[in-house]
């Protein structure tokens, strides 16, 4: 069987596409300096050839699963936010790693990597809105509220991956753990251990359906946390019988996906094969036939039987490059809406030409740089993780 890719139905945010623009329901971001070639620029594909061939192994490309075909050429390595940050710290003669991904993954490659090297994110504005649900001074809050009801001793924080520095700082100093998706239960057995609760950020979905799926937990067993309300607007009854705590978060990608989704793709294609992300809402991931983190959803479709069918909830231009890569079997995305994630996207060509060609005439442009005192706490949470049985 031979498949056929069909772009999913433009929308009214379609620039969010090109990179341009911002979706004020989602994401956020801010104008990147810098003068960028034009993205009609029919050069761009030999100028950062050249710029990458001038640096050589100064300069280290990483490319998250997300990113555009365009930009993810020129990586020297695809994977998902950790397996880049240790990708890169497993590269220390490279003097500039080169992030084609969101703030936080660059954030965590500069807490990994030495101080010696600089790490850089062609465009400031591709940020995360997930991460940005969980601000520091918001936790700080949370903390206090528990520490007031007499139950921090017992709590140990939990933060995702995908968090900014600070928030993986705030665990660090507070003895929890940094998980991924792939090892969301190791990290909440091991906080299990220390504790009788847990705190966990940012994202609601993978804390939900990790604790009740994978733990056994009941739904009452999880209490959802409102930054924006007095006490998250829970009772102090509710965050004393909580087991899990789980931050008002949410991927503004995978968060769209919706039980209907499900239920359309298996009308309209019989025998289809349900394959999605753990940060999905609850309801999706019990309707699904499958769950995974994304290196889990990509080792699953290169497994697959030819013929076999796919609907895949996850970032669109993954599901793309996958359908692409595999022609023998229907893959196809979950649901019927452009589904992009927008900040990611904000990484394209002319972006990379022109973070490579400044590293070249000598000027380091977008240096992310986490602070000393943070990098520390952070790395602890991190080594911790590193550390759990299995990691």
């Amino acid at each position: 069987m031979t498949s056929t890719w069909v772009e999913p139905s433009n929308t009214a945010t379609a620039l969010l596409l090109l990179g341009r623009g911002s979706d004020p329901a989602t994401e956020r971001g801010v104008e990147c300096p810098g003068d960028l070639p034009a993205p009609s620029d029919p050069d761009l594909v030999a100028r950062a050839a050249a710029a990458k061939a001038a640096l050589g192994d100064r300069v280290f490309v990483l490319g998250h699963h997300y990113q555009r075909d365009e930009v993810i050429q020129f990586a020297d390595v695809t994977g998902d936010s950790f397996k880049l940050a240790r990708e890169a710290a497993a590269r220390p003669d490279a003097e500039y790693i080169v992030f084609c991904g969101v703030h936080f993954m660059a954030e965590s490659a500069d807490i990994l990597t030495s101080d010696a090297q600089r790490v850089i994110l062609p465009d400031l504005a591709a940020g995360c809105s997930m991460a940005d649900m969980a601000v520091l001074s918001q936790v700080e809050t949370a903390w206090d509220v528990l520490t007031e009801l007499g139950v921090a001793a017992g709590t140990v924080p939990v933060t995702y991956m995908n968090s900014s520095a600070d928030i993986k700082g705030f665990v660090g100093r507070n003895g929890g753990v940094v998980c991924t998706s792939s090892n969301a239960k190791r990290a909440l057995d091991w906080a299990y251990e220390q504790g009788e609760r847990v705190l966990f950020l940012p994202d609601q979905h993978l804390g939900r359906n990790t604790a009740v799926l994978e733990l056994g937990f009941a739904l009452d067993d999880c209490v959802l946390y409102d930054p924006h309300k007095p006490n998250g607007g829970l009772t102090p009854e509710q965050l004393r019988d909580a087991k899990m705590i789980l931050w008002r978060g949410h991927c503004s990608v995978h968060g769209r996906f919706t039980l209907d989704s499900v239920n359309d793709v298996r009308d309209r294609v019989p025998g289809v094969n349900v394959l999605v992300h753990p940060e999905c809402r609850h309801e999706v991931v019990v309707a699904a036939d499958q769950v995974g983190s994304t290196e889990y959803i990509i080792k699953t479709i290169e497994a697959a039987p030819a013929g076999s069918a796919w609907a895949v909830g996850t970032e669109l231009n993954l599901v793309r490059r996958l359908a692409l890569a595999h022609p023998d079997k229907q893959i196809m995305f979950l649901d019927k809406a452009v589904c992009y994630c927008s900040t990611m996207n904000r990484i394209d060509l002319p972006h990379l030409v022109w973070a490579l060609e400044e590293l070249v005439a000598g000027r380091v442009v977008n240096q992310i740089t986490v602070d000393a005192d943070t990098a520390h706490h952070a790395r602890v949470a991190l080594d911790q993780m590193l550390a759990l049985p299995g990691a």
